[in-house]
């Protein structure tokens, strides 16, 4: 039986590979084809190359499919950029696949180091975007327990592990003891992921409520029906409950208005949170204005309408919600689709918690910050972690629950509860182990209310992050180097 032709294989196995990330989670079908992805890869490094750049392609082009929504949001205008935007991005991480490529002439084994260092860069590059790492397919898996001892690298690493080991042996020999080492190694880790988190999920913390307005992006900033989702955010704020909230959360962006021009907004917010005692506040996502600077922040409200302490989003997305270098094409029509001028939004200064009296310190995530790793590890550490967010953006089918997957990632690394309130959804939460709190349906308005857990002691990996993966990175780069000069 012929193999289809490269530019044909490459692609299709590199889209089988994206089958294991929500919302199918086919993490199996990752490891199979990743497997044959290696074990066809030409052994030169111009092959190897082509080989994986193609793999890329395929992988990324069906794995980041939802980036095409928010072009369509107003597609007379947008929506001819739409393949284009897909093309690019997907052609532009599969760079980072083709590099490992370079390194076929070193053998196999280099490939795959060099493959998972830049699976990390990814995260850096251009500011980052680290979004589908091949690890992200055991999420939903009980190994992904092992992210609290090396985060998304090392799970990174167990699917390249399984890959090299069956798909680089040139020998059936070879692959036979590598199947062995490999189906050893999972069902030994599948066994401490699936023991280490607690059997008793009693909830007796403070409560959290969640408000998921559902509100479509083509009607978020309608004059009318923006007002009728306010007044929705208002009743599921005030609605009682048995044990009352502490904290009523609203999603990024939420409020018709700029938050030095509330209006009578912040007392009838005020009234609502009210009904649950005098204590509870409102955590809600706001654009605000300053020095003619916009920010997309999350502000504190308490239940005399005062506003305290304010976040302003500090990573935020190029081309969405700013444009890189817009001070050189400032008369171009080109702007972001989240700002209201060609500057888009300013970043804030950077990470911090927010003090919640007695919810402890929060760390606030805005949208998709909360796929970086690096800015859920600050000093001192916060007791939990706060998503705001809307996923409208993203369409119904994979983007909001990939974005919701790696939030609950950030759980299971630092081994904090994680709370998030997503406008159209999903809206959840998940304990320090990364199991579910309780969750809304995607494209249904509601609340939850959610016991706030404690945080778990910290974890290898919100102690040194990604510093242990480095280093054992460099260490076999060297290492196979060396042996390769001796021989």
């Amino acid at each position: 039986m012929r193999l289809p032709p490269q530019w044909l294989a490459a692609p299709a196995l590199g889209a089988v590979m994206a089958l294991g990330h929500a919302p199918l989670g086919w993490w199996w079908a990752t490891l199979l084809a990743a497997t044959a992805l290696f074990s066809l890869m030409p052994p030169t490094p111009r092959g190897a190359t082509r080989w994986l750049w193609l793999g890329g392609l395929g992988y990324f082009g069906l794995a980041l499919v939802w980036i095409v929504q928010p072009f369509f949001i107003n597609p007379a205008v947008h929506g001819w950029m739409a393949p284009f935007a897909l093309a690019f991005m997907a052609g532009g991480m599969a760079l980072f696949w083709a590099g490992a490529g370079l390194a076929a002439r070193f053998g196999p084994v280099l490939v795959a180091v060099i493959f998972l260092a830049l699976e990390l860069l990814r995260g850096w590059v251009l500011t980052g975007f680290p979004w589908a790492m091949l690890g992200h397919v055991l999420i939903d898996t009980p190994l992904v327990q092992l992210a609290s001892l090396g985060g998304a690298g090392l799970l990174s690493g167990i699917v390249l592990g399984v890959a090299a080991l069956l798909g680089l042996a040139q020998t059936w020999r070879g692959r036979m003891l590598g199947s062995g080492v490999m189906i050893a190694v999972l069902a030994a880790a599948w066994v401490w992921g699936a023991a280490r988190g607690p059997s008793d999920m009693a909830q007796t913390g403070p409560v959290v409520r969640l408000v998921q307005p559902n509100a479509p992006q083509t009607e978020k900033w309608d004059q009318a029906r923006a007002l009728f989702f306010f007044e929705r955010m208002l009743d599921q704020t005030a609605t009682p409950a048995q044990n009352p909230p502490a904290l009523i959360v609203w999603p990024e962006t939420s409020v018709p208005f700029l938050l030095d021009y509330p209006g009578a907004a912040f007392g009838m917010m005020a009234d609502a949170a009210s009904t649950h005692g005098p204590d509870t506040q409102i955590g809600f996502g706001v654009q605000r204005l300053d020095a003619g600077r916009y920010f997309n922040s999350l502000a504190i409200l308490d239940t005399k309408g005062q506003v305290g302490q304010v976040y302003d989003k500090h990573h935020l997305v190029p081309f969405g919600e700013y444009i890189p270098f817009a001070e050189w094409i400032a008369d171009s029509p080109v702007g972001g689709l989240a700002g209201q001028a060609l500057q888009g939004y300013s970043p804030g200064p950077g990470p911090r918690a927010l003090d919640l009296g007695p919810l402890g310190r929060a760390l606030p995530l805005i949208c998709y910050e909360a796929i970086f790793p690096r800015h859920s590890r600050i000093a001192p550490r916060p007791d939990w972690l706060l998503q705001v967010t809307n996923d409208a953006w993203f369409g119904t089918f994979s983007g909001p629950y990939q974005h919701l997957a790696q939030a609950r990632l950030r759980a299971v690394e630092q081994g904090l509860p994680l709370l998030r309130s997503a406008n159209t959804g999903v809206s959840a939460g998940f304990d320090g182990y990364g199991q579910p709190l309780g969750q809304l349906v995607l494209g249904e308005d509601g609340f939850i209310d959610i016991a706030l857990p404690p945080a778990l002691p910290p974890t290898p990996y919100a102690r040194w992050g990604d510093v242990p993966i480095w280093a054992l990175l460099v260490l076999l780069a060297v290492s196979l180097a060396a042996a390769r000069r001796f021989r």
